[in-house]
């Protein structure tokens, strides 16, 4: 391996040593800090060709960087352009960018040529030439175009002629239907877009072959008017006048060699510009169509840049080198001969830069340095230098600076000489134009390369560790690995100029910490990076070659192996692209399946297993088995009145053998334009012995059938024609029936024209009634397929015939139909009509049925009209609203179902037949049994208790009988939604409430209300019940409350309470203590604290005890108070808000069980009235 990779190692070597020699400076592609000093550098602008859309504003870019940030002027057409005057023009801030308002001014007013200066004290830069011009989408002249008619076979060109516009349009071809017309060898778009036919056909005629042209800068499109193009069908005339000249084709159409359209005569030339793309084109015409090829005459044609285009008519050759020039020929062959033409291409070159544009040179003072600006092209160009935009001719004289045509050499440069050099390459065909900047520096090195940056690498890869520095002198880059004891240098690593460490072929021990050290003659500078080396992607199944048939399955698989740190992603290709948008892909982790495979799936399927930092692919091309080619070559030979022999050359298989062939025919004497299908062969087989019909214009085209389905048609054989005969069949579907009671409609399928068997075809009609042995009617039919006898009698059978005739004779003789003549209503009702109830909803009709003469007409069943007239309860108005149940057929009961209970019901039963309905059968009538009653209408709780509560309901709204009574069931319900014991309690109909004593209070109950009659209980009503404890106790406070003997404890207490106080105030005034006080000082009650002087609040009334438990009281974690053994304490039951008493000593409000919402509320400034819970509390303390 060292012996293989050595000498290029020692040519990298001594290339960059004798860089180092010519240039006198290490010059490389340097980006200088923008923190230091540096002159300007365009860094954007707009392109040389700058083409605007007229209908938004123009923006013309220059950005440039700098230290100072520079400034920026502009020239238009070649003078200063004053932006600060031009209301219309603005300069972006910080930014040499012009943005030019078109609403007040036309945009023609500003199209130029505008070059952007950018300059700061160290020098100044400009941009190219950008010539500015609007974009054009002219609308196509007014044309009237004449219909074109041309004769089958013979080349046709139809010209586009766009409107010039700016850019130049795009050409395409469409229908009235904006569907793109189709194109093909014969029929193909040229490169300056006209319509070229090699031969036309009569399916080219058609009245809307549109050209369209789209102007993509505006996304405009124009169109052209269409234009008509009819083709003579040469068969149609020769059939015209074949009666004429015995019958003789006088008109056909010749095949004849090729010869071009485009481009005219044997030979030409044509001009390209390196880079850009060469095309050339050959179109020719010719019958059969022709078939074009093409060669490179003094070589081969480049690979890789050769593309064929429009059937082959167009050679496309891109980014076109000097090696290009060459003759190149195009051939046109069909079997009748070849035409050639050649085409001398010459290449011309823009300049072009042969090493890339000059670098900015960053200098340090003393050092040399080179500028160069090497380039090249056709015709060679010129080199002209400029310093700071002035020409360097006109510069100020500088000692250090040497011209010498294509380069500047700079010599002991000095502090100040920092500027930017201009160089222009130009000649006829373009122009180069480049800043490069001389930077005159001392700075001691730095290292660009962001610290601890973490490099990845695939083992057995390249790796290229960054150590990008700037500096000047220009620093140099040493390189160690890990303890640093030795740099890195060696068959194994490259340092390259521009400090990057290049590891050739990185293994597993190359991973580590490296560090990059920045030398020159300022200072010194290090910098830590990290190479992880990681393992290489594979794939080790890959997919295989597939053939399926089209609506098949198929399956690749790609099973790949990678290194575990790094994320893979799987990507699939087809035909080197994109999949295609199609539901019918289906990509998975390992493979692709393609379901329901169409011939479009056919190609080159890649897999590529992409990571952050390498892939694998695999390829596997799909086949797909299709359609057979048509066949061609039909030939008829053994020709006789009424056969023919038919032959054929069969088509491609496409990889399925031919099962069978499949013969269609044309009649154009009677059907033209339509195929039918006449016989089919065995795949084998190539010939076929036909039967014909007479009097037929037979044309024959066969069809081509494998495993995939048929092929196209071939091309028509010529026409057969058969001498006419007497028809061979008589007419099917004939039948008779009326549309009036009194006549009889004979119709029949005609006979089609191919069926006939000669001219004049008609049909004899004969009937007779089926039961009278009489003789038959006969009339004669032309042009019809129906016939109306008149003047029968109802409803009587008929037999009936029809027979072909021509001119030529009888069909044979006919089949005997029946029929029968017109209908009309039945004259009779169903009689013995009978009800019998079978429950409290369903009844059961039975009626005779009527005779079938009564009926006169087919029988189609019978009617049943019922309604109910009133339920049976007192006081029921009547329903009219009838119903209608239709039984068909000969049917003698009916079910009727969906009946209210306990309702009298009117009912009759008709017949009907074709016609109509016959007379209804007398009304009778029915009553329905009671029934179950419906559900009670309400269920409603009331006056709920500690241990009671009380249940109101409504009557059903549905009785379907007399109420005979309730029942109410009722249990109770744990909280885990069990059901305790149900109890049962029977009502009397009567009743509507009922009170239930001796509940579980805090218990939720289930009720179960059910109505009943002589029949049965009906379906229960339900309801879930709580009996209310919290309310019941707060209705005995507000009782208490309210109680005159309360009022007069309260009163007393709060008298007793002020006589304390005025007592002990009185006593406190003296100044003395006495010994009660003394002994209350020292055994204060902890139950009963004095009032703080600051907030005014009883001690014992802290949050932290309104939030405990009151003693006796059990608080649920849903937060209701429930009810303990003891019920004497009457905040256990307190709810609401905050009680307190009125003026008058009532009291209003509700009592709180927690004094924390009353805080709350509140506050602790509250100079409400104390809660009487609260109050009795403090008594109890006195107690």
């Amino acid at each position: 391996r060292s012996l293989r990779h050595t000498p290029t190692m020692e040519r990298r070597r001594m290339e960059a040593v004798l860089l180092v020699l010519f240039l006198g400076h290490l010059v490389t592609a340097l980006d200088v800090p923008l923190d230091l000093p540096q002159p300007p550098t365009i860094t954007q602008e707009s392109p040389k060709d700058y083409i605007i859309d007229p209908r938004e504003n123009i923006i013309i870019h220059c950005e440039a960087k700098g230290k100072p940030h520079p400034s920026f002027s502009w020239t238009r057409n070649g003078t200063h352009f004053d932006v600060d005057n031009d209301p219309n023009v603005n300069m972006k801030a910080h930014s040499g960018t012009l943005v030019v308002d078109i609403s007040r001014e036309k945009v023609e007013n500003y199209e130029g040529v505008y070059q952007c200066t950018a300059r700061n004290k160290h020098g100044t830069a400009v941009s190219n030439n950008i010539v500015v011009r609007q974009s054009r989408s002219p609308l196509w002249s007014k044309e009237k175009i004449k219909p074109i008619v041309v004769q089958e076979g013979v080349s046709l060109v139809l010209p586009c002629r766009p409107p010039a516009g700016l850019p130049p349009p795009i050409i395409f071809w469409m229908d009235n239907n904006f569907q793109r017309l189709p194109q093909s060898r014969r029929v193909s778009q040229s490169l300056n877009g006209d319509l070229y036919f090699s031969n036309v056909r009569r399916e080219d005629s058609r009245n809307d072959y549109i050209c369209y042209a789209r102007f993509p800068h505006t996304q405009t499109i124009q169109q052209k008017q269409p234009i008509n193009v009819r083709v003579l069908n040469l068969d149609a005339i020769n059939d015209t006048m074949a009666d004429f000249y015995n019958d003789t084709d006088l008109f056909s159409v010749d095949e004849r060699r090729p010869t071009f359209l485009i481009p005219s005569g044997t030979s030409s030339t044509k001009m390209v510009l390196r880079g850009h793309v060469l095309e050339m084109e050959c179109i020719a015409e010719g019958l059969p169509t022709p078939e074009i090829s093409w060669t490179k005459i003094s070589g081969d044609l480049p690979a890789g840049r050769t593309f064929f285009l429009h059937y082959n008519k167009t050679l496309r050759i891109v980014d076109v080198s000097e090696s290009d020039a060459a003759d190149y020929r195009c051939t046109a062959k069909n079997q009748l001969g070849a035409v050639h033409h050649t085409i001398r291409v010459s290449v011309k070159a823009a300049p072009y830069w042969i090493s890339g544009p000059p670098r900015n040179l960053v200098l340090a003072p003393g050092e040399n340095g080179t500028l160069t600006c090497m380039a090249s092209g056709t015709p060679k160009p010129s080199v002209t230098w400029a310093m700071n935009g002035i020409p360097i001719e006109n510069s100020p004289k500088d000692v250090s600076r040497k011209v010498e045509d294509d380069t500047i050499i700079f010599t002991g440069v000095q502090t100040g000489s920092s500027a930017v050099y201009q160089c222009n390459i130009s000649n006829d065909y373009g122009y180069l134009l480049s800043n490069a900047f001389v930077n005159v520096l001392s700075e001691p090195p730095r290292v660009l390369t962001p610290a601890n940056k973490v490099y990845q690498v695939i083992k057995n890869h390249q790796a290229m560790i960054d150590c990008a520095s700037f500096g000047s002198p220009i620093p140099k880059i040493t390189w160690f690995k890990g303890s640093r004891s030795m740099s890195l240098d060696g068959d194994y690593y490259i340092t390259h100029n521009n400090g990057t460490l290049e590891i050739y072929v990185a293994q597993a021990q190359n991973s580590g910490k490296y560090t990059c050290v920045a030398r020159n003659s300022l200072g010194i500078y290090e910098n830590h990076v990290h190479l992880e080396v990681k393992e290489p992607t594979r794939i080790l199944k890959q997919p295989e070659y597939k053939v399926v048939q089209r609506g098949r399955s198929v399956v690749f698989e790609c099973k790949v192996k990678h290194d575990p740190s790094l994320i893979p992603t799987m990507t699939w290709l087809k035909d080197d692209g994109e999949l295609p948008d199609d539901e019918r892909l289906i990509v998975d982790n390992d493979s692709l399946t393609i379901t329901e495979v169409t011939e479009n799936d056919a190609g080159v399927y890649t897999c590529i297993m992409n990571t952050t930092l390498d892939h694998d692919s695999a390829t596997a091309e799909l086949t797909v088995v299709e359609h057979p080619d048509p066949p061609t070559d039909l030939e008829l030979t053994d020709q006789k009145k009424r056969s023919v022999q038919l032959t054929w050359t069969p088509g491609d298989e496409h990889n399925s053998p031919i099962q069978k062939f499949l013969i269609q025919y044309e009649d154009s004497l009677h059907h033209r334009g339509h195929w039918h299908n006449l016989t089919e062969v065995p795949g084998t087989r190539t010939t076929a012995h036909l039967k014909l019909s007479p009097y037929v214009h037979y044309t024959f085209r066969v069809l081509a059938l494998n495993a995939i389905g048929p092929s196209r048609p071939s091309f028509p054989s010529r026409m057969y024609r058969t001498d006419p005969a007497a028809p061979d069949e008589n007419p099917t579907g004939v039948e008779g029936f009326g549309t009036e009671h009194n006549n009889l409609v004979i119709s029949w399928k005609p006979l089609s024209g191919f069926q006939a068997n000669g001219p004049g075809l008609h049909y004899k009609v004969m009937w007779r009634q089926k039961a009278l042995d009489s003789d038959w009617t006969t009339v004669t039919v032309a042009n019809n397929s129906k016939f109306v006898v008149v003047g029968t009698p109802t409803f009587v059978p008929y037999e009936l015939k029809v027979q072909a005739v021509n001119d030529h004779g009888e069909g044979p003789e006919p089949k005997i139909a029946e029929g029968y003549s017109g209908e009309d209503l039945p004259i009779a009702a169903p009689e013995n009509v009978q009800a019998i109830i079978v429950n409290s909803t369903l009844a059961k009709v039975h009626w005779d049925p009527v005779p079938f003469h009564l009926i006169r007409g087919h029988l189609k069943g019978y009617k049943v009209y019922y309604w109910r007239k009133h339920s049976l309860h007192k006081h029921n108005p009547d329903h009219m609203e009838k119903d209608i149940l239709t039984f068909s057929g000969n049917h003698t009961h009916g079910m009727l179902p969906g009946l209210h209970p306990f309702s009298l019901y009117s009912f009759n039963v008709r017949v009907f037949n074709g016609k109509g309905e016959g007379p209804p059968s007398p009304t009778q009538q029915f009553k329905m049994p009671e029934g179950v009653p419906g559900p009670p209408t309400s269920l409603l709780v009331s006056n709920p208790n500690l241990d009671s509560l009380t249940l109101e309901w409504g009557p059903p709204h549905d009785r379907n009988g007399h109420i005979t009574g309730y029942t109410l069931k009722y249990q109770p319900v744990n909280n885990s939604n069990e059901l305790g014991p149900l109890e049962e309690v029977a009502l009397a109909a009567n009743e509507t409430s009922i009170t239930l004593p001796n509940l579980k209070y805090s218990t939720r109950y289930k009720f179960y209300l059910s109505a009943k009659t002589v029949t049965g209980p009906g379906p229960d009503i339900t309801q879930e019940v709580v009996p209310v404890m919290d309310e019941a106790v707060a209705s005995r406070q507000v009782d208490i409350a309210t109680q005159g003997w309360f009022i007069g404890l309260m009163c007393a207490i709060a008298l007793l309470i002020l006589i304390l106080l005025i007592i002990c105030f009185i006593q406190r005034n003296k100044g003395g203590k006495y010994p009660v006080k003394e002994k209350e000082d020292a055994h204060t009650d902890p139950e009963f604290q004095p009032m703080k002087d600051d907030d005014c609040t009883f001690v014992e009334y802290s949050d932290n005890e309104d939030h405990k438990p009151l003693k006796g009281s059990r608080t649920p974690s849903n937060g209701t108070v429930k009810r303990d053994d003891s019920d004497d304490s009457l905040v256990d039951y307190g709810e609401g808000g905050d009680g307190q008493f009125n003026e008058d000593g009532s009291f209003i409000g509700q009592y709180s069980g927690k004094s924390a919402s009353r805080d709350t509320a509140e506050g602790h400034e509250s100079s409400e009235a104390p809660s009487p819970i609260n109050a009795m509390n403090s008594l109890n303390s006195f107690v």
